[in-house]
């Protein structure tokens, strides 16, 4: 079976990996890519791969790049950035690649959403299985764009014969997705700053630690997931938690990079999400402390037992591998 592959966002923390296992594929014999950076694919070796520079808001470009493929994998989605500022391309350009999929002649899409489609709830189930409802969380910009952008794919695909594969990977982590480590903010001091703290125990910034277990995935296995999703005939369609084997504390993750950890009373964590969810203007970057009021430890049974996924990176082995990039 020879499978054309439309990929968006294909130069992201995702999107190199999942296109060198598509490279990987036999089934896989060509692949188009699109992202708003120049990128040269024979840079990095890439002998399947066409680029093309567009946006996901210019629905033009996205039925050109949809137009030939049989599979179409949407990646391209803004992580850290404010609310009003993601809402365009992670709402809008989303949907227009919905919209195209449906109307064009690919028979089969795979999203990438996430685990904070479900929210952060505190009667979130533990673990989270794939029919928990995607809720999403009002206050934190990220977790409601993400469950929204699943409702309208169920509001787009509805009585089309597309075959959806929605994967919801928790944080993702590695050398190629730094994304975590870049969003604490002692990593943006200067270097001599940055290696004095590191040297002096007492003056490493705090990180509160209130007890919510981690998962983290490692961007070569979600990577994986996704190639799994385009190319099988066996898994069924529908949705797959994507998390490393595993649990990581925020003390872990704070050793890991650098922060002086310091153990939080779990109620004061809820404390502090429910007076910011009261505020009437909060900084976008302060919304994801709402990620520590509840736990969204996933259940990945269903991505082993049916997609025929098994990670290759523990939480622990991910975290590591971030911290040896950036320290």
């Amino acid at each position: 079976m020879a499978l054309r592959v439309a990929v968006t966002g294909p130069t992201g923390e995702i999107g190199i990996s999942t296109i060198e296992a598509l490279e990987a594929h036999p089934e896989v014999t060509q692949i188009v890519g699109m992202a708003r950076r120049p990128f040269d694919p024979a840079e990095r070796g890439w002998k399947k791969t066409v680029y093309r520079q567009g946006d996901v808001l210019d629905r033009d470009a996205v039925d050109a790049l949809v137009a030939d493929a049989d599979v179409v994998v949407h990646l391209a989605f803004v992580i850290m950035g404010t609310r009003e500022e993601s809402a365009k391309v992670n709402l809008a350009g989303t949907r227009n690649v919905f919209e195209a999929t449906v109307a064009g002649g690919p028979r089969r899409l795979v999203y990438t959403s996430s685990v904070a489609a479900y929210g952060y709830h505190t009667d979130n189930p533990v673990p989270i299985t794939e029919d928990v409802p995607t809720r999403g969380t009002p206050e934190h910009y990220y977790s409601e764009q993400k469950a929204a952008c699943e409702e309208a794919l169920a509001e787009t695909t509805a009585g089309s014969s597309l075959e959806v594969y929605v994967l919801r990977p928790c944080i993702v982590a590695g050398p190629k997705a730094p994304a975590l480590a870049e969003a604490m903010p002692w990593n943006h001091l200067p270097g001599a700053v940055r290696r004095l703290m590191q040297a002096v125990p007492v003056l490493k910034p705090p990180m509160p630690d209130p007890g919510t277990p981690v998962q983290l995935v490692h961007h070569d296995d979600v990577a994986s997931a996704i190639a799994l999703a385009v190319t099988t005939t066996t898994a069924p369609p529908g949705a797959y938690n994507i998390a490393g084997d595993g649990l990581l504390t925020f003390s872990d993750v704070g050793k890991a990079l650098g922060a002086r950890p310091i153990r939080v009373p779990h109620v004061a964590a809820v404390a502090t999400s429910e007076v910011l969810a009261r505020l009437p203007s909060v900084p976008s970057a302060l919304e994801w402390l709402h990620a520590g009021r509840a736990s969204t430890v996933m259940d990945t049974s269903k991505a082993k037992n049916q997609l025929g996924w098994q990670p290759q990176h523990t939480a622990a082995e991910t975290l590591a591998a971030l911290a040896n990039t950036v320290g």
